[in-house]
């Protein structure tokens, strides 16, 4: 079975969530949908260890060789984050259990648990495909569950979001497509491994840009970077909360990864980078996100779309990372999709013990939250102090490694945006807090006699303790991203 590990990890969930429709009874598929996730997480681990050792993976799909077959072809880079996505929905789906019983109908339930495999399934096939054709497949099958999964929030602006969500994700994977048109007849290949040989010959510059262009804004609409965002705070605010964190823990995490590796690994530093142009766009766009989506996180009343809107500004210090393109730029930006996925899934999952007890959605609802929730007031407490950065959580080790990079690049104006956006920050958390520690509960705000599940309590607590726990240890965090960088993307330089 080793030999097809790299198959297992992608079809294992694609094949369960057939299962799972099929067999229609909720506690049975969290089973099935628990177990197959569980698997794949010890299977991702299984060969990122097989490649520590014997080096890559590639695997030919149905025995067809590359380039004219489809490969899979992993790498510490992407088994890294193949870990991370894995091992994230398996605890969401441990939490998930009894979320779902409280938010959506049960007829609903299993649905939710097939599309969510689906897109686990999809997301992997994206991390592990070599193919720039296959790639786009995995995407659509991604984006079809997840619209689905946006959908069946329990607010009826969830099939508004999900629509909306729908029309973006459409215009984003057509300019995907003929950017790789493009490719394919500038390279006659869709292999990207072929691909990234063959770009060395050309002397076609003008339609090889014209391809990156494509490829990346239409990327760059799936990962929601400034301003083609507009999909994804509705789409967080309203769907369910177990959708809401694994989406903000994995989607646009991987959409970052496929960007990075057709930077980086297809098209090259040297194609990239000598654009200047292209530097400027992606530092500008990197800062306007970090700088806007934090503005408008400070005006929001809606608890999650708060979040939401710092998801976006998250995502610009990730894509700041890659502009900055040295050693600790490109370090940063990949600890950062590990750090940003956890702290996300933590404040989601927080919110979500909060909607389970409370039905809370607005902000000013939460004042006094400290008094009738402590231990969840205390976990969205850590969690959202981690997202600005504080020292001793994983937050300040990301934008420590950024400003580092930035520092090498003598671009003092980009190291002032970080520390002034870390502030506005500060700001649309530090009303969260104070709300719920420093204001008296309102009257007609009632906590449900139910007692909060003990799977939901744990997984929260067991991800806000991962927000301290590796920034103050950052070996399976910064170091394992200063390898793949150091032997994958700067090529062992």
């Amino acid at each position: 079975m080793i030999e097809h590990i790299a198959a297992i990890v992608v079809m294992l969930p694609i094949i369960s969530s057939v299962f799972v429709m099929l067999i229609r009874n909720n506690s049975i598929n969290w089973l099935i949908s628990s177990t197959a996730s569980l698997i794949t997480s010890i299977a991702s681990i299984m060969m990122y260890l097989q490649i520590s050792k014997n080096g890559n993976i590639s695997y030919a799909m149905g025995g067809w060789e590359p380039p004219v077959g489809i490969e899979y072809r992993i790498d510490e880079f992407n088994a890294l984050f193949i870990i991370l996505i894995s091992i994230a929905s398996f605890l969401i789906l441990l939490y998930a259990r009894h979320s779902l019983v409280g938010e959506l109908k049960e007829n609903k339930i299993s649905t939710f648990y097939s599309m969510y495999l689906l897109c686990l399934g999809g997301l992997i096939g994206i991390l592990s495909t070599g193919d720039a054709f296959n790639a786009f497949v995995f995407l659509e099958i991604s984006s079809l569950a997840t619209y689905i999964l946006i959908s069946m929030g329990s607010d009826r602006r969830a099939l508004l979001s999900a629509y909306q969500y729908l029309i973006m994700g459409t215009i984003g994977a057509t300019l995907y497509v003929i950017g790789v048109g493009l490719i394919f007849v500038l390279t006659g290949s869709l292999n990207l491994h072929d691909i990234s040989i063959r770009i060395q010959e050309l002397d076609l510059y003008r339609p090889l840009y014209a391809s990156l262009a494509f490829i990346t804004v239409g990327i760059a609409l799936k990962v929601a970077l400034f301003p083609l965002h507009a999909w994804l705070p509705n789409a967080y605010a309203y769907a369910p909360s177990v959708g809401t964190a694994f989406l903000s823990s994995t989607a646009t995490k991987v959409a970052i990864y496929l960007l990075i590796k057709y930077l980086f690994l297809v098209y090259g530093y040297d194609v990239v980078y000598s654009n200047k142009i292209f530097v400027f766009v992606i530092i500008g766009l990197s800062i306007l996100a970090m700088f806007g989506a934090s503005l408008v996180a400070i005006f929001q009343s809606n608890l999650k779309k708060l979040f939401a809107y710092s998801s976006v500004a998250q995502i610009g210090y990730i894509t700041l990372g890659i502009g900055i393109a040295n050693h600790n730029g490109l370090i940063g930006s990949t600890v950062h999709i590990i750090n940003h996925s956890i702290i996300k899934a933590a404040i989601f999952l927080a919110i979500g013990c909060i909607v389970f007890k409370t039905k809370i959605s607005n902000t000013h609802e939460l004042a006094g939250l400290g008094k009738k929730m402590p231990v969840i007031a205390i976990l969205l407490t850590i969690s959202s102090l981690s997202l600005v950065g504080i020292p001793g959580t994983v937050g300040f080790i990301s934008k420590w490694y950024l400003i580092i990079g930035a520092l090498e690049q003598g671009w003092w104006l980009v190291v002032l945006s970080l520390a002034i956006s870390s502030l506005l920050a500060l700001i649309y958390v530090g009303r969260v807090i104070e709300l719920m520690w420093f204001h008296q509960p309102e009257d007609d705000i009632n906590v449900n006699s139910k007692s909060l599940p003990v799977e939901m309590l744990a997984i929260t607590f067991i991800l806000t303790l991962a927000t301290v726990y590796f920034g103050i240890d950052t070996r399976l965090t910064a170091g394992l991203a200063e390898i793949a960088v150091q032997n994958v993307l700067l090529g062992g330089q």
